[in-house]
């Protein structure tokens, strides 16, 4: 045992020493201008990439918004009981789980694009099963197939984001995976109230051709190239994406010392994951998972309605400008993701989260007490419309960004699998529990909420560490040491 630990002991150190010595010659003044970025290039061939990759984004908010503006019409058209109904509405998560788990070895087998490809398909034929259906089955199959697609787009599309972009623009570029997801929820949601649920299928199907199109203009993530030892379309790829007249020399260069150290150690496996050396970016991965899922969003988000109607408040109006500050905020977010850094963001996020669960609960208290009964819609809308701001601005994308960018790439595939199935488990959990939480005590509810992000907050100041203005080769070797 003690000669094994030297081993890997001896290879840990081999793969910290390029970035030590990238560190060095940062702190000399040497290398390129911002540390590991390639100087002199034009990034559009990375917002043009990056554009074609959160079309996944917006058809995974398309997929997830869907079955809120169609129920009624999807029940009469198709004579569907409430119980068949319900299993539609809830098979996407099922479906989502099946994505995240298969679809980081899909990733490393086929590529980032690759994966794409195959989470664009599945999507296609999931929305033509739903337009085609007659009957609960095809329904069924086509919201399973439309799930997996947007299991699987949540996990490649920040992880395809943070390895072709420039450290000086991951965070915000990655961050847009988030706006996307919201903006495609609230369109969907807005668009299926005039059109028929078949049409909006049609329409869902929209976002995947630009992403099988676009697919043929932009390249594959250098990062993976390299890792799958075809250097010539590494170089090609690398130097497309940051500029003809760029300088990429240093940049590829600590790519591909960072990677070749990393050759060094076996083959990763599952369980590999829980190995010392990977076990602080599953944590970090992991908790940030159950936070952001535990917290009660998608009690709130899929029942956002209900709680202005118990709570006095209009629920149209009420519906609406949660789902526009959603929008604004989830943006705002993203436009400064790489000027405040990770932490500072998630950590606001987090504590807004609490104030907001403490007035909803306590619009809750009052009016089940009888209580400023005149006040308590006003605790219920300030409350709900702070717990989603504070949501998007930095608990709704950060952990997707830190996701994608903690984990080192021979073991991305089975750490980016693991995360997303966690999430997914977790939304499931909240969303499945919600409503016997709210009969059992609505304030008790978001006082259970309130507990959960306090202790978000802990874990954020104690773990979580700051990524911003670090390559993704220097992050990953101080955390995995």
């Amino acid at each position: 045992m003690a000669i094994k630990e030297d081993v890997e002991s001896d290879l840990q150190d081999g793969i910290r020493a390029p970035l030590m010595r990238v560190e060095n010659n940062l702190a000399d003044g040497n290398g390129s201008a911002d540390g590991g970025s390639s100087r002199g290039g034009n990034p559009w061939m990375v917002y043009l990439s990056t554009f074609v990759a959160v079309c996944g984004s917006y058809e995974f908010g398309c997929c997830a918004g869907y079955s809120s503006p169609t129920q009624s019409a999807i029940r009469e058209d198709l004579s569907l009981s409430l119980a068949e109904y319900s299993v539609f509405g809830s098979i996407l998560t099922f479906g989502a789980m099946i994505g995240a788990i298969t679809i980081g070895p899909i990733t490393d087998l086929l590529g980032r694009k690759g994966a794409l490809r195959v989470s664009s398909a599945f999507c296609v034929a999931g929305w033509l099963a739903i337009y085609f259906s007659k009957g609960a089955l095809s329904l069924d199959i086509g919201r399973l197939a439309t799930g997996y697609g947007s299991g699987a787009f949540s996990y490649i599309v920040p992880v395809f984001i943070a390895e072709i972009a420039p450290k000086n623009l991951r965070g915000r570029l990655t961050a847009i995976n988030q706006l996307m997801i919201v903006t495609g929820v609230s369109v969907s949601f807005i668009i299926g109230v005039v059109v028929s649920w078949r049409a909006l299928a049609i329409i869902g199907i929209v976002p995947c051709a630009v992403i099988i199109f676009g697919l043929f203009f932009i390249p594959e993530s250098p990062r993976w190239l390299a890792k799958t030892g075809r250097q010539r379309d590494f170089e090609v790829a690398l130097q497309k994406l940051r500029g003809k007249d760029a300088d990429v020399s240093h940049e590829a260069a600590e790519i591909q010392e960072y990677i070749a150290s990393l050759d060094l150690l076996p083959q990763a496996k599952l369980l590999d994951l829980f190995q010392r050396r990977y076990l602080r970016s599953v944590i970090i991965a992991v908790g940030l998972m159950v936070c952001q899922q535990l917290g009660g969003i998608n009690g709130v988000c899929f029942y956002v309605s209900n709680i202005f109607e118990q709570a006095g408040f209009s629920p149209r109006l009420g519906t609406i400008t949660y789902a526009i500050l959603q929008v604004v905020v989830t943006g705002l977010g993203a436009a400064v993701m790489d000027k405040a850094g990770r932490k500072p963001l998630i950590l606001v996020s987090a504590s807004g989260l609490v104030l907001g669960c403490v007035l909803i609960a306590t619009s809750f208290f009052l009016k089940v007490h009888g209580l400023a009964l005149k006040a308590s819609p006003i605790f219920a809308v300030v409350g709900i419309l702070i717990f989603i701001g504070s949501f998007s601005i930095g608990m709704g994308a950060v952990p997707w960004v830190l996701m994608s960018e903690i984990f080192p790439i021979n073991i991305k595939g089975q750490a980016g699998s693991l995360t997303t199935l966690v999430n997914w488990l977790g939304a499931w959990l909240c969303s499945y529990t919600f409503n016997f939480l709210m009969s059992w005590s609505s304030y008790g509810t978001f006082i259970l909420y309130a507990v959960v992000n306090v202790l978000s907050v802990l874990f954020v100041i104690v773990i979580v560490p700051e990524t911003k203005g670090k390559t993704l080769e220097q992050i990953q070797g101080a955390i995995n040491k």
